[in-house]
This record gives C-alpha cells, structure tokens and sequence, in this order.
C-alpha cells in the first residue's frame, strides 16, 4: 500500500478516535465526576494530537493539489476541501490554546466544542466523497 493512503487510514483513525473522545468528553463535563472528565480530556489531548499530526501529513501528501489549485481554480470539491484545512487549523490552533489556559468550560472552550463539531461534519462529507478510493487502496493489495 503507498504511503498516502497509509496515512489516510491513518487520518480516519484518528478523526474517529478525536471526535468521538470529544464528544464523550462534553458529555463528561455535564454528567460525570471530574475524574472521569480529566480522564477523557487527557483521552482527546491524545486523539487530537495524534490526529493534527496526521492532519499535516495529510496535507503534507496532497502538497501539489494545494499548489496547483490557483492554477486550476476553485471548484466545488475544491471548497469543501478548502474550508476543511481552514477549519482543521482553527481546531487545532483553539485545542493547543486550550491546553495553556483557562479549559473546557471557558469561552474558548465552548468555541472549541462547536468549531469541532463543524469539523466532524465537513471532514465526514469529506470521507464519505472520498471513501471509495480508499477502500480501493485496500483491494489493491
């Protein structure tokens, strides 16, 4: 299997495991006790670094699309891709802020919850377009 869709797979893992340890970890904070909460948040610290990281060799992979795309222009996929690494960067970049301040129940917290819902939504309308060619990746082999 090539590298790209090694770190695909990889992505897919990841984004998984981050939004839904990110949604557990909302419910935690309304539901359950602080220790069960600080053991999700250190879960989603985890998931979400593993998934940033693979979000950059992501990126990394796809390099010449993201060159080539003023060349090109701006279709439709090209959008939903666009405003994907948009909102990819500002998840990371509030979940990294997060870490160094105030937490999950300020208002950089909350921006966070609803900034990685719109993330989850965009990136599974991203896969789902996407998943085909994945899952010939696999059936190459």
């Amino acid at each position: 299997m090539k590298n790209i869709f090694i770190i695909d797979w990889w992505l897919v893992f990841t984004f998984t495991a981050t939004a839904i340890s990110g949604f557990v970890l909302h419910i935690a904070g309304h539901f359950w006790s602080h220790a069960t909460w600080h053991y999700w948040a250190v879960c989603h610290t985890l998931t979400a670094l593993l998934f940033i990281f693979s979000g950059v060799l992501h990126i990394k992979t796809h390099w010449g699309w993201y060159k080539n795309l003023l060349k090109r222009g701006i279709g439709n996929k090209s959008r939903i891709t666009l405003c994907l690494t948009f909102i990819f960067a500002i998840a990371s970049v509030t979940g990294i802020v997060l870490l160094n301040v105030e937490g999950g129940n300020s208002k950089m917290g909350i921006w966070h919850y609803k900034i990685g819902i719109i993330l989850s939504l965009i990136a599974i309308w991203h896969l789902i377009k996407r998943f085909p060619i994945l899952l010939k990746s696999i059936n190459k082999q």
